[in-house]
């Protein structure tokens, strides 16, 4: 029994000696483990001027943008009057074109989206200004219609707000001011008949 007891204890100790001595392994062989993968993963040094190459392209691509959404050239055209109507057809490709459109105040204005850009960001327009916001069905035809009051540049956008265009409403002659110039014309004209009427020889 005292044998068996001996023999029992012994063979714990050595499990337990075993136990350590394979825990107090484990953290050595997982830090040679990272080191070997940290090995194979060595830093490659690039050359100073393939980085100023690519540094220099990368501010060239975001010049290159910049100019081109904020301050290439836009197209201006003035809308055609039909029936009453103000009538204009917008180009949805890549943008709009034209980017600018021009029409009266006063007077109904159709502005038909061709929209030809399977892009996400061109599939809806919006003018805030009129509280409009409509989709554009790729490959057709939209028209928006609205009737400006107020001369002005309303923005009409896409629905990411990254294409933009401009409406320009224009301030149409009022009629007063057509009837006080025909006034002061026939009244220029009675004042030249009565100085004729004194004067008949003046001028001979």
């Amino acid at each position: 029994m005292k044998n068996w007891i001996i023999g029992s204890i012994a063979s714990i100790g050595l499990m337990f000696g075993i136990s350590n001595q394979a825990i107090a392994q484990m953290p050595h062989e997982m830090q040679m483990n990272e080191t070997e993968q940290s090995n194979g993963f060595r830093r490659i040094d690039q050359p100073l001027w393939l980085k100023r190459v690519v540094t220099a392209g990368g501010i060239g691509l975001i010049g290159v943008e910049l100019w081109w959404f904020l301050f290439s050239k836009s197209k201006s055209r003035k809308a055609d009057t039909s029936q009453g109507i103000q009538e204009a057809t917008i180009t949805v490709d890549g943008g709009y074109e034209p980017n600018r459109v021009v029409v009266a105040a006063g007077q109904p204005v159709r502005l038909s989206f061709d929209r030809r850009d399977p892009s996400s960001c061109l599939e809806a327009v919006r003018i805030p200004d009129f509280h409009i916001a409509k989709d554009l069905p790729l490959h057709q035809v939209t028209p928006i219609e609205f009737t400006p009051t107020q001369p002005g540049t309303y923005e009409f956008t896409c629905g990411m707000n990254m294409f933009r265009g401009v409406i320009e409403v224009q301030g149409s002659t009022p009629p007063e001011t057509t009837s006080q110039t025909l006034t002061q014309a026939l009244e220029s004209k009675s004042t030249a008949q009565r100085i004729f009427v004194v004067f008949p020889n003046w001028g001979h």
